[in-house]
């Protein structure tokens, strides 16, 4: 199964991972690389939990800044 990740970096420096298909499935890790190792245990263990059910499927297209006044 493919899943798109969505990936950022947090105030202090960590890499989280976030899976915007599996609610709730996210992880966070110092590294790029090791943030990348956890999305995909976490991505099991969601799917684990769920009962390897398929979930809706999503297409990500991409990420957009935005600007607005504060």
């Amino acid at each position: 199964m493919k899943f798109g990740v969505v990936v950022e970096k947090d105030q202090d420096g960590y890499y989280v991972a976030s899976v915007p298909e599996l609610p709730g499935c996210h992880t966070q890790a110092k590294t790029l690389d090791k943030v990348m190792e956890r999305i995909k245990e976490a991505i099991q263990a969601c799917l684990e939990a769920e009962g390897q059910k398929s979930p809706g499927r999503t297409e990500l297209v991409g990420v957009q800044f935005v600007e607005v006044q504060a």
